[in-house]
């Protein structure tokens, strides 16, 4: 099965659309091969700011418009709590919500945008689509990131370079208690850091500091600006720590 197979066996469906390389290529996809896909956005805690806008620039890049619907992911005890398998619940009420929605929007069917790399393994997320049913086009057509980054380079999305991001919940040691104060810290930090001409980082949660992981190539330059670094980022956290295992 290819990708307009897909969309012609499903010419109806909602898509849970992240602004990230993947959902954004599906989106043009769908829009590509003429079905009826509706999008959504949905907006929490865990979402940067700039995620939102990454995808305002795609869906009007492509042509379409899409629903921005905001969730308290915090509302959630077993999200709170920060268990190993956090994700499943995470899921479970971002596509909840969306299967809601769809459903009231007459959509029947569900996608995401999991592709043929993504390893199955032990994902808890993973099992919650399963469990509601949601298809991966992608995956269901073999198409690899590498696949779909090629795809999209070629359809002229600015996604096909965008570096991979997990939530802002991913930042926080399972088992440590998420809260808005700690995600508001992170996503202020990350920005600062971004802002210095960093890319493709994480910084995580440690002792109550912040550890930051770079790519390799970066580690350099990171070391050159420790003083710039820590200047930007002790407004959030008393502790700045650089990891030496790259990213």
């Amino acid at each position: 099965m290819n990708l307009q197979e897909f969309f012609t066996k499903y010419p109806k469906i909602a898509l849970g659309f992240s602004g990230g390389v993947d959902s954004s290529f599906l989106l043009y996809a769908a829009h590509k091969y003429g079905a009826d896909c509706k999008a959504y956005f949905i907006k929490s805690q865990f979402q940067p700011e700039f995620e939102l806008e990454d995808a305002k620039r795609l869906a009007e890049y492509v042509g379409v418009g899409f629903d921005v619907i905001h969730c308290d992911a915090l509302s959630s005890e077993e999200v709170r709590k920060n268990p190993a398998d956090r994700c499943y619940y995470c899921k479970n009420n971002i596509f909840g919500t969306i299967v809601k929605a769809a459903e009231k929007d007459g959509y029947e069917y569900i996608i995401d945008g999991t592709n043929a790399s993504d390893e199955e393994g032990d994902r808890p997320g993973m099992k919650a689509l399963k469990e509601m049913k949601v298809l991966s086009p992608l995956r269901m057509c073999g198409l690899t990131k590498a696949d779909v980054r090629a795809l999209s380079k070629e359809a002229g999305l600015f996604t096909w370079e965008k570096p991979s991001y997990a939530c802002l919940a991913t930042r926080i040691p399972a088992g440590e208690e998420i809260t808005e104060e700690k995600l508001a810290k992170i996503e202020a930090a990350e920005g600062e850091l971004s802002a210095l001409g960093f890319t493709d980082f994480r910084i995580r949660l440690f002792a109550g500091g912040a550890r930051i992981q770079l790519p390799g190539a970066q580690m350099a330059r990171a070391v050159e600006m420790r003083k710039d670094i820590t200047e930007k980022l002790n407004r959030q956290f008393e502790v700045v720590m650089l990891d030496l295992e790259e990213r």
